[in-house]
């Protein structure tokens, strides 16, 4: 085995890795989760206490 062997093999891991990740980010399993995470500037609450100053710690 000399070092383009190894070269190959890390190069085949690369892609291996980046199609699991790949697969993993645009599976069904995570889209509710993504979505939800998308939302949280949106939330309600956070609008909430910002406009109440005596809930904020001096």
């Amino acid at each position: 085995m000399d070092i383009n062997d190894l070269r190959s093999l890390i190069t085949v891991v690369g892609l291996l890795c980046f199609l699991a990740i790949v697969v993993w980010a645009w599976g069904k399993s995570s889209k509710k989760r993504f979505d939800e995470a998308a939302q949280l500037p949106f939330a309600e609450q956070d609008d909430q206490d910002a406009m109440n100053p005596s809930s904020q710690p001096r």
